[in-house]
């Protein structure tokens, strides 16, 4: 009878610390595609689903196919998948409940939401920071202090977000920062193991 419950209190344990792994490797990672290079990124769904569930749900659409980085700032961070390379803003999903509040912090090679000023306005475009940037994070409730929310960090390909950073920028259709050579986001897909 002792050894029947030592093996139920293993089978136990196993069973546990099982599910525990399964758990812990579970964040759904993916592979941006870009002409100047592949990055990955694994999402945080546990600290971010509402987010995570909207951005594979463009994923999953390849919304994001042949939409540009059309923001980048060298030191700051590097913004897209909303417009295409003539500068058409693509329609995205309604906007979705602002998650920054969720403990992670805008660390260098974290993928955040764009969104305006508004809270909870981020729909499609995200952007993926060059460097710390602290001040983007949740420091309170008001419209200033929300934040931005992160909901993933590459994995993979820094140094493709260094070298979509250090294009050359212009003014292009009334927008600053605007790379000189256009950087293409070619896909972006679920990466299954």
């Amino acid at each position: 009878m002792r050894n029947l419950m030592s093996l139920i209190m293993l089978g136990s344990l196993l069973l546990l610390f099982g599910t525990t792994l399964v758990a812990q490797a579970a964040n759904p990672k993916v592979l941006i595609k870009t002409s100047k290079g592949d990055i990955t990124v694994e999402l945080y769904q546990d600290k971010a689903p509402i987010t995570v569930k909207n951005f594979l749900a463009y994923v999953d659409k390849n919304f994001y196919d042949t939409t540009i980085f059309h923001r980048v700032i060298k030191g700051f961070m590097i913004q897209g998948g909303g417009l295409t390379a003539d500068f058409h803003e693509k329609g995205g999903m309604a906007p979705i409940k602002n998650e920054a509040g969720n403990g992670l912090s805008n660390l260098r090679g974290t993928i955040a939401m764009a969104r305006t000023g508004v809270v909870d306005s981020a729909t499609n475009q995200f952007f993926i920071n060059h460097v710390d940037n602290l001040g983007l994070d949740h420091k309170n409730n008001t419209d200033d202090g929300f934040g931005y929310c992160v909901f993933g960090k590459v994995t993979a390909g820094l140094d493709v977000v260094d070298a979509i950073a250090g294009v050359p920028t212009t003014i292009q259709h009334l927008a600053q920062d605007v790379p000189r050579e256009t950087v293409t986001i070619l896909s972006v897909r679920r990466v299954t193991n």
